[in-house]
């Protein structure tokens, strides 16, 4: 599989469904990214973005849980995150995440990919 623009990019994972999340994660990691997680719960989401990350891809749904806290925070820190969810195409999701990329369940990973890519391109780097 050939390297993209996300090779090297700390990405988190938040997605309650083991199946799915083993999924991306091995697909992330073929493109050359550092996988985050896969976790599934906003606690764990919310201690991995404090470590520092490149970008996310995030469930809305976890469980019951709305993955809110963790996208509020992710976009006013300004990380680029894509949401990948069953809910994605209903119009409450679409007015409350208006500025957020949203892809239904079940994404096309590429599609996915390249989504997440032209955001973390698109995103000012800081030096550390």
């Amino acid at each position: 599989m050939v390297k993209s623009s996300l090779e090297n990019k700390r990405i988190l994972i938040l997605e309650d469904d083991p199946l799915l999340a083993l999924d991306l994660e091995d697909f992330f990691t073929e493109v050359g990214a550092k996988v985050i997680g896969p976790v599934s719960s906003v606690e764990q989401a919310l201690e991995a973005v404090s470590s520092g990350i490149d970008g996310a891809v995030l469930d809305l749904n976890l469980r019951g849980v709305y993955s809110y806290p963790v996208i509020e925070i992710l976009a006013k820190a300004g990380t680029p995150l894509v949401v990948c969810s069953g809910y994605a195409e209903l119009p409450d999701t679409r007015t409350e995440l208006t500025d957020i990329v949203l892809l239904p369940k079940p994404c096309d990973l590429r599609v996915l990919q390249a989504r997440l890519a032209e955001q973390i391109a698109a995103t000012p780097q800081t030096a550390f």
